[in-house]
């Protein structure tokens, strides 16, 4: 008998291969481009958390001695990789007299390898909205599991105190542009040798709603000739306002609970609040990416192109009734100043 699943194009380098093809469609922050990726051969990544402290140089006479540069504190801070794997299967039912989908609109009967790419394309999906999940977590400070349960909590591992701005909006006196200069300000004095060229907001539609409709705000855009118009127009994708780039944030996800029941979705950033967080850092945001969990992988950072999602070798079922899929994600998004990540919210 012919087995089908022992071709080249079942093979697992194939199979991620053709993962890899399927873009990234969903998460804001993929689109941003604010982790810069950087595999690893192993499953976590020490860090060397420093103390710093930028001073001035004294001058010198020419001949003489210089001024000496002094140690600072280091302390070796190791993160552990979150593992996330994938499992669900093709059977033969699944497949049998099932038809093919074509762009030209021309069906056949569907194919094992057709039906197994599709598959590996919604498994793809999980593992990408799974991604914005831990990414939006790090920019809030905090990554969470699909639970909400804690996986690292960054302002703690560093010693770091969020820092929260209340925009009191129900207060028609409030100084929003004052509040903006605060939160730009903040980050500014918290780079310590980094360097940024901008701030940007990712806002639940509750805080967007009460911010784009405070009187100092209109009021600002009253007499605006170009550009956006924030009295009569939909800026929900974004404007900038006080050297800050606004823009309102709907990204959510639901999880299957521990009874197999689908739960409520949850909100990556609650109502009534905003995230601010740095562009254009150099050394701030890192995805790190370990290897997979197979023996042909251990000790081997993975490629850039291959790191998001792995498909291991296809399982065959009892009978040869199908086969089980499996795929794996082994991501790190680590944010290595936490200082510069500020909350904001309404109390009123």
């Amino acid at each position: 008998m012919l087995d089908i699943f022992n071709q080249d194009a079942f093979s697992a380098s194939a199979l991620t291969g053709n993962v890899t093809l399927v873009p990234n469609s969903y998460g804001r922050i993929n689109e941003l481009g604010l982790f810069t990726p950087e595999p690893i051969a192993t499953t976590s990544v020490t860090l060397f958390i420093e103390n710093g402290v930028l001073t001035l140089l004294p001058t010198r006479p020419r001949g003489g001695p210089a001024s000496l540069g002094t140690r600072g504190k280091q302390k070796p801070k190791a993160f552990y990789v979150p593992h996330i794997p994938h499992d669900d299967s093709v059977l033969a039912t699944d497949v049998q007299n099932m038809l093919a989908l074509s762009p030209n609109g021309v069906a056949g009967l569907e194919t094992v390898l057709g039906f197994v790419n599709r598959k590996l394309i919604t498994m793809r999906r999980k593992h990408a909205i799974t991604l914005e999940n831990l990414r939006i977590g790090a920019l809030k400070g905090v990554v969470r599991d699909s639970d909400g349960s804690v996986i690292v909590n960054y302002f703690t591992e560093f010693g770091i105190t969020e820092q929260v701005v209340d925009f009191t909006f129900g207060t028609a006196s409030t100084d929003v542009l004052g509040k903006c200069q605060d939160v730009t300000g903040y980050m500014e004095d918290n780079l310590l040798g980094e360097t940024m060229t901008g701030v940007h907001a990712l806002c639940s539609p509750e805080w967007f709603r009460k911010f784009t409709s405070h009187a100092s705000v209109k009021e600002a855009f009253k007499y605006y000739q170009s550009g956006p118009q924030i009295l009569r127009e939909d800026v929900r994708k974004g404007f900038t306002f006080g050297g800050i780039t606004f823009e309102e944030y709907r990204g959510s996800a639901s999880y299957i609970q521990e009874d197999g029941t689908t739960s409520v979705p949850q909100r990556f950033i609650p109502a009534g609040d905003v995230r601010f967080f740095p562009l254009g850092t150099t050394d701030t945001f890192t995805n790190y990416w370990a290897p997979p969990d197979f023996w042909s992988e251990v000790n081997l950072a993975p490629a850039i192109s291959d790191a998001e999602v792995f498909v291991a070798p296809l399982e065959p079922k009892k009978f040869g009734k199908g086969m089980d899929i499996h795929t794996e994600s082994n991501p790190l998004p680590l944010v290595k100043r936490p200082a510069l990540l500020v909350r904001g919210t309404t109390s009123n």
